[in-house]
């Protein structure tokens, strides 16, 4: 039984000022795998503290010298790679092959986006030849991740605002949080100055509201759904400090008559990438007509391949979703597909054929879904696909922006006027097309209820940065 109930302040490991147990449960078996504590004000209070008074110095402290210390976490983090993946698995049901690549590898591959992008970076910039544009860090930060790409997240939010020299205090997930433990080990021996990074585990309506409403917290930068967004935005509210939301997502990916021909298989795989727990996955497939008959088989055909299996062992398989919680409404969600007359292509109900424990999700992909069942409209967040067909590329752009959501939509179509007219018409933050990915450093983030503020690269450094204009000091 793995025992973390110290919080990370002030560059100690420390008890909490009234313990509370909470058990981690690995999704795969149902087990309690970890207990942690769960953290009270007293607790943010002192981190917070810590992190105000570590601020000054930190800011002052030389680019080089910061960015040093984020290569050397760099390296610290590379050498724990297993330790990192085999945390990830328990925490949240990745397969280990996915924990040790693509959970992992999220890390590291911020961390570069972020190096490529300080190359260069100016915080302090020429206006008209008089006056100065200088970018400042904003302060102590409030940073809350959630439990489907632990890394990924704690990455896109600590390392930029490292850079910049802000201070911050981290709540991950209470249902994720072992990887966020292994993070603060790894701040601490790549040699950080105390105060500069802490971590507090507790839940939203307590540690996470806490840093919300604190008075000494300056920004606030959340992962996570957007009802809990919402909340997060009301409670910051009193002291009007900077709030930066990334949150859910219902991705149209439209696929043209003139698609490659492996547009829907890869579109599948995609939307049941980590058992469909990404807010950017591609969850709403609008099919050209000509094309919808043909493709409804071929989604069929790519969810029945889909393989379920332990996360213990190698392979490309998925694994289950994070909880009890979420299990039951995904299921919740399936049944209410069903019911609305959606037509069942794969999967459905239940755990997968002989699986018999573990919060797995059997790959399911509905057919004929209308824009006003329940399941084009809500985020499910597990490995669930709904298709409806499409007229007219301008009804395309209709049903692709009749959503509250706009985090990622997806083009596939071989003309490439088509396709960069759908891209700027379409209305969200990214826009993949043909399958290909975003490029590193590029910003990640949407409109509407997907929520505001850009991560990665250039425009996740200049987030955690306030904007000072300063005149009469001409620029030599």
């Amino acid at each position: 039984m793995i025992e973390k109930r110290q919080f990370y302040i002030n560059g100690a490991w420390v008890d909490p000022a009234q313990p509370r147990d909470m058990d981690v449960i690995d999704p795969a078996t149902e087990e309690v795998c970890a207990v942690i504590s769960i953290g009270d004000q007293a607790d943010t209070d002192a981190a917070v503290a810590a992190a105000k008074a570590a601020f000054p110095a930190w800011a002052a402290t030389p680019l080089e010298e910061r960015i040093a210390l984020i290569r050397k976490l760099g390296e610290v983090y590379t050498a724990r790679r297993d330790d990192m993946a085999e945390a990830m698995r328990a925490e949240m049901g990745a397969p280990i092959d996915l924990a040790r690549g693509g959970q992992w590898g999220s890390g590291t591959w911020h961390i570069d986006g972020f190096l490529d992008a300080l190359e260069g970076f100016e915080f302090e910039r020429p206006y008209k030849d008089v006056d100065r544009i200088r970018l400042e860090p904003i302060g102590v930060c409030g940073m809350i991740t959630p439990w489907n790409w632990p890394m990924n997240q704690v990455f896109l939010k600590a390392i930029p605002a490292m850079a910049v020299g802000c201070t911050m205090v981290l709540k991950p997930s209470e249902i994720a949080p072992l990887s966020s433990v292994l993070f603060a080990e790894m701040v601490d021996e790549a040699g950080f100055p105390a105060g500069v990074f802490n971590m507090v585990n507790g839940d939203g309506v307590g540690v996470g509201s806490q840093l919300s409403a604190h008075p000494d917290v300056d920004m606030i930068s959340f992962t996570g759904s957007t009802r809990a967004g919402t909340a997060i935005s009301k409670a910051a509210a009193d002291t009007l400090k900077r709030v930066s939301l990334e949150l859910g997502g219902k991705g149209a990916n439209v696929v043209f008559a003139d698609a490659d021909e492996k547009a829907v298989k890869r579109g599948v795989i995609h939307c049941m990438n980590n058992t469909g727990q990404s807010c950017n996955a591609p969850t709403r497939m609008l099919v050209e007509r000509s094309r919808y008959d043909e493709a409804v088989e071929q989604a069929k055909a790519a969810a029945e391949a889909t393989q379920v299996g332990p996360t213990t062992e190698s392979g490309r398989h998925i694994g289950p979703v994070v909880s009890e919680l979420q299990y039951n409404k995904i299921q919740g969600l399936i049944e209410i597909g069903i019911k609305e007359g959606a037509t069942l292509l794969a999967g459905g109900l239940g755990r997968p054929e002989g699986v018999n424990k573990g919060y797995y999700v059997r790959p399911t992909v509905f057919a004929d879904v209308t824009p006003d069942m329940t399941i084009y409209r809500e985020e499910i967040f597990g490995p669930v696909l709904a298709m409806t067909p499409f007229d007219t590329e301008d009804q395309a752009i209709e049903m692709a922006n009749d959503t509250v959501y706009g985090l990622t939509n997806y083009i596939q179509t071989e003309d490439p006027e088509k396709r960069l007219r759908m891209a700027r018409a379409v209305r969200s933050g990214m826009v993949e097309t043909n399958g290909i990915g975003r490029q590193l450093g590029s910003p990640f983030g949407g409109y509407g209820q997907s929520g505001n503020g850009r991560e990665g690269g250039v425009w996740g450094i200049e987030e955690f940065c306030e904007i000072k204009a300063i005149s009469g000091c001409p620029w030599e």
